[in-house]
């Protein structure tokens, strides 16, 4: 089997089919670990006063099991199949029929999608499966930050250090490289965020922007992080000017930075040493 995987192709397809399975897992993510989190903070801030702590339903990534918010129908596992389910039930509950939303096959069919290209890309190495990794985390911090404006440290600091430990083996940077770069990550935006308050009163952005430039600091090393804070603040203004336009959104409206951070660092992981040896003429 081993063997088989060192096909490009077959490493990509088989990619594609747990990146289906992974996607639908990370919807589970994206939709609880918020959740999850406003309940720790709840309990923390009410013994912090003294009180006692709100009473929940236990929950957790793995239980209970999933079920429609609207009547509590149980979702079965051929009602969970990527993608194919959400078709045969034509997007609605089995229990009510009550609309499931489409972006759940939407980040099933992307999570495959991208698996599929990054194994075809790096094929069955270290650098391949590293990745597999590192797409499946920016895509559940991706829609976290869109949602709720979060970027939990649940995800990013694993991931900062997953990087570091890769990059100790070299496996897409120098350690020397990777240490600096998770350093020059988290203090760039650290210091632009205060920059901004200082001058402004508000807050820019949040710790959470810090901590993930940090973690692709940590992959792809500081020689990096130019082209990372170029494409990610390009995207962010384009998308950023296009909501004001079209959307009429106004300028006090916050818009999430995490996700244009996410995307800057799939494209420097995957296309990062030919764009910048192309523009700026730097060997990496």
């Amino acid at each position: 089997m081993l063997a088989q995987l060192a096909d490009p192709v077959v490493f990509a397809l088989v990619a594609a089919l747990f990146g289906l399975m992974i996607g639908s897992f990370l919807n589970v993510v994206i939709h609880r670990l918020p959740i999850i989190m406003e309940r720790d903070w709840a309990a923390q801030c009410a013994e912090f006063r003294g009180e006692a702590p709100p009473v929940f339903e236990p929950l957790s990534l793995a239980r209970p099991r999933s079920r429609c918010p609207k009547c509590g129908h149980s979702i079965t596992a051929l009602e969970n199949i990527p993608v194919i389910s959400w078709l045969v039930l034509r997007g609605r509950c089995k229990g009510c029929t009550a609309p499931i939303p489409v972006r759940y096959p939407l980040i099933e069919a992307t999570t495959g999608l991208l698996f599929a290209f990054v194994a075809w890309h790096f094929g069955f190495t270290a650098a391949g499966l590293g990745a597999l990794v590192f797409v499946g985390a920016l895509i559940a911090l991706t829609a976290i930050d869109f949602d709720t404006q979060l970027l939990p440290d649940d995800i990013t600091l694993p991931l900062l250090w997953l990087g570091l430990t890769l990059n100790a083996f070299s496996v897409y940077t120098d350690l020397k490289s990777a240490v600096i770069g998770a350093m020059a990550g988290y203090l760039s935006l650290w210091s632009v965020y205060w920059s901004f308050k200082l001058f402004t009163g508000k807050e820019g952005m949040g710790y959470g922007d810090f901590k993930l430039l940090a973690a692709l600091g940590a992959w792809l090393g500081w020689q990096m992080l130019p082209l990372a804070i170029l494409l990610s603040s390009f995207v962010g203004a384009v998308v950023g000017i296009a909501l004001m336009v079209f959307a009429r959104q106004g300028r006090n409206v916050p818009i999430p930075f995490g996700p244009y951070l996410a995307a800057a660092g799939a494209i420097s992981l995957i296309w990062g040493k030919p764009l910048t040896h192309a523009y700026l003429g730097i060997s990496l």
